[in-house]
């Protein structure tokens, strides 16, 4: 590879950014349609990352990234929505909230117990993402608080 094809380290984070955001809405389509993660997985990758549609282009995603997120959430599954129901409060358990509050549970709570990735990045990171879902709600101060809570059980040490 020549110093032209490596990605910078800010091109680097916004395709991991990417990644996450679309490792969200592969999560919620899975639960919504009973798909499979990997013909999700190849149906993100073949035609959503920088897709073209109605004249606007889809970000660049990290395919390895997307990938682990999704594959991990998963694998991940139960134990992340143990944790999520532990810092929801006892009224609304993970089965009563909105879908897509589910799936960035899940993304962010596989980067916190089966990647290496800091836990403030992914907090942020998912908190971003809510922001952008619900750009007018209070979801973005309920993802905070639950992936802290999450983050604080699964890698005390980090903080």
């Amino acid at each position: 590879m020549t110093s032209d094809t490596v990605p910078r380290a800010p091109e680097a984070r916004q395709m991991r950014s990417a990644a996450r955001l679309y490792a969200v809405q592969a999560l919620f389509q899975m639960e919504a349609s009973g798909q499979a993660s990997d013909r999700v997985i190849r149906e993100f990758l073949d035609h959503r990352f920088g897709a073209h549609y109605d004249g606007d282009e889809m970000a660049e995603g990290d395919p390895d990234h997307f990938r682990t997120v999704v594959e991990q959430a998963v694998n991940w599954q139960a134990r992340v929505d143990q944790m999520t129901d532990r810092a929801l409060v006892a009224k609304w358990p993970i089965a009563r909230i909105d879908p897509t509050l589910r799936a960035l549970f899940r993304a962010g709570g596989a980067e916190l117990v089966a990647m290496e990735t800091p836990p403030r990045v992914a907090i942020t990171e998912y908190v971003e993402i809510a922001r952008a879902f619900f750009p007018e709600g209070k979801e973005a101060g309920l993802v905070n608080a639950v992936l802290d809570h999450m983050a604080r059980e699964a890698r005390p040490e980090a903080f």
